[in-house]
């Protein structure tokens, strides 16, 4: 059993720390690459104090090797009931990232698994994935196992097929450890690969040792080795490596530049590139590697979804291009579309709506109104009754200052309507992330009423949620509580959506369900508000009620398209059913009514002139 236990005089040496202790011993280890996995018992019977202790004691053994991934590569795994990696032998180069990578451990304290740990450290901690290098290479690989107590697994088969696969293991016990566990765990000569000591204050004797055991003659720093790149130190004698992308001449010394791709074998559809030690195969702009890292196939870019592009995507060589469909033109981002305005380029004589079509244009007139036979002018509708709700968008990227660009715009909207209890009635909703009724439709008697509460609203900010502001408009604002007219009276109801941007909720059930009640809708998007849903939210045809503007201050245009837009039917007292008299069904009961009366006028003129004829008669018999 000698080499088993430390005698207790070395116990004085613990009274320097153990970092001193450890240097103290000689000079930096030098021995030439190693790959030394740690595998630290953490279980419940290892308190506290001595777990800190352990820590410790790597923390300064460590200090003593040539840490690097050229030199020494070190990994660390605590095991208990579970096997945990620290870090893996490929993970750092520096002694410090090591340091505190031990020192955030936290102990398991859990059971004795160490059957399981050493099959993990077999399996997964000396693998070329976790960092080791392969075995072509010849770096010794080392296993370190710290254990406190008996394992409650099998550990001599286990520890017989990693001894098989060339791994080294050291077998440490302290106190309680089970002698006939570490020798079956350790590699031969027993003695010199089993260590026991009476506690964990005196586990840095394990430390000194085991460095001497490392530490051997530096041949590559005595000898004219002769290496051109690298010399290693092996056991007796050495050898010459090269650095990465060469390798090593005839001569076993001198190195040469590795040109994999000249040699015409690497199978690369477009590109080859020498790496360090290897090649591998590049593409050309526009292309992508396929999977055997070799053929190249046409990048399809816009299959990402993160183009952007309103209308079309289309791939080339630079990446995704966006593209507008027939009549629309590119904006300046090179992602959104706007319709072709070859209205602004002609005197296009419109009363009502010139509207862009492919390379020309066509005058509209506003629902109720039909286009004369010049093709320009509108048939005329009077004024009447209308409940019209305003769904004014509040969220965060219109901005303060646009808000009140968007009150101005609804108080001109407000001046062009005769606003009066039984004329038209106004109400204003604004939406954000949630929705708010800022004044209901029967609140306001007057156009400066309206106009001095539009003024009074406050910028709501926050998200854009518009599917949940049609929503409370069909549900709430047009609702006979809010002031909306009964429906029997056959007022029109028209709701009115302005929008700067894209909705955050879904628009389609809501959209359809005012149209479905009857509210003839209007969409106004300015700046970045989407064309899909603009015509979504809007009543049929779309270019009647879809209006746009590129920002803000310019949208005043679109209040000449809206003024004729929302064409109030003529309104008649309370209790009558309202009709357009531009319908057919209009003109014929007014033709009726006109006939009627004409009939009516006959008749007391026959009875006047009748009555004339007798007073005619009776002048002339008194003559």
């Amino acid at each position: 059993m000698r080499g088993l236990f430390w005698p207790l005089s070395l116990l004085l040496l613990s009274l320097q720390p153990w970092e001193i202790q450890l240097q103290s011993a000689g000079p930096r280890c030098y021995t030439g690459p190693l790959d030394l996995v740690f595998v630290i018992d953490s279980s419940r019977s290892v308190r506290p104090f001595e777990f800190e202790t352990m820590r410790q004691f790597l923390v300064g053994l460590l200090r003593s090797l040539d840490v690097g991934l050229n030199a020494t590569r070190v990994g660390v795994i605590q095991y208990s009931s579970q096997v945990q990696s620290v870090f893996p032998l490929g993970a750092f180069s520096r002694r410090e990232d090591m340091e505190r990578a031990i020192s955030a451990v936290v102990p398991l304290a859990q059971g004795t698994m160490t059957g399981l740990a050493i099959q993990y450290a077999m399996n997964v901690a000396f693998s070329e994935a976790e960092g080791a290098r392969p075995p072509e290479e010849r770096v010794p690989r080392v296993l370190v196992i710290v254990t406190d107590g008996r394992p409650q697994d099998r550990v001599a088969e286990v520890a017989a097929q990693a001894r098989a696969r060339g791994i080294e293991i050291y077998a440490v016990g302290v106190q309680r450890a089970d002698v006939g566990s570490l020798r079956a765990m350790a590699s031969p000569p027993l003695d010199q690969h089993v260590f026991l000591v009476e506690s964990f204050d005196l586990i840095q004797e394990f430390g000194l040792q085991f460095q001497g055991r490392l530490c051997g003659k530096d041949l590559c720093a005595e000898w004219g080795h002769g290496c051109q790149h690298q010399c290693v130190n092996a056991p007796g004698t050495f050898y010459c490596t090269c650095n990465s992308g060469y390798k090593l001449a005839p001569d076993n010394k001198n190195c040469l530049a590795m040109d994999l791709c000249a040699e015409g074998t690497h199978g690369c559809e477009h590109l080859c590139v020498n790496s360090l030690d290897s090649y591998f195969c590049r593409c050309r702009a526009g292309f992508a590697l396929q999977q055997d890292q070799k053929s190249c196939r046409a990048i399809d870019y816009c299959s990402f979804g993160n183009h952007s592009c309103q209308h079309e995507c289309v791939n080339t060589l630079e990446g995704p291009q966006c593209i507008c469909r027939e009549g629309h033109d590119l904006l300046p981002d090179g992602r959104s579309c706007r319709v072709r305005d070859f209205c602004n380029g002609v005197d296009h004589g419109c009363e009502f709506q010139c509207v862009s079509e492919g390379l020309s244009f066509r005058c509209l007139c506003p629902e109720g109104r039909r286009l004369q036979a010049d093709g320009k002018s509108c048939d005329r509708c009077r004024e009447g009754h209308v409940d019209l709700v305003l769904l004014v968008d509040g969220s965060k990227s219109v901005r303060p200052q646009n808000f009140e660009l968007v009150k101005r715009f609804v108080n001109q909207i407000v001046d062009f309507l005769d606003v009066s209890p039984e004329g038209t009635r106004i109400g204003l909703v604004q939406f954000s992330s949630r929705v708010r009724t800022e004044f209901p439709l029967g609140r306001y008697g007057t156009a400066a009423e309206v106009k001095q509460a539009v003024l009074a609203v406050e910028y709501m900010e926050r998200g854009t949620m518009t599917g949940l502001a049609l929503r409370h408009m069909v549900e709430h604002s047009f609702s006979e509580a809010q002031g909306a007219r009964p429906r029997d009276l056959n007022v029109p109801r028209v709701g009115l959506v302005f929008t700067d941007g894209r909705s955050q909720d879904d628009i389609s059930v809501w959209a359809a369900r005012a149209k479905e009640e009857g509210i003839v809708m209007y969409a106004v998007g300015v700046g970045k508000a989407v064309e899909e849903e603009l015509r979504e939210i809007a009543s049929e045809p779309s270019e009647l009620h879809v209006s746009y503007a590129p920002d803000f201050s310019t949208m005043t245009h679109l209040l000449e398209n809206l003024k004729g837009s929302i064409c109030p039917e003529e309104g008649i007292s309370a209790g009558t059913e309202l009709r357009s008299p531009c319908e057919c069904e209009s003109l014929v009961e007014f033709q009726g009514r006109t006939l009627g009366a004409l009939e009516s006028l006959t008749r007391n003129l026959a009875q006047l002139t009748e009555r004339l004829e007798e007073l005619e008669n009776q002048l002339t018999s008194r003559k």
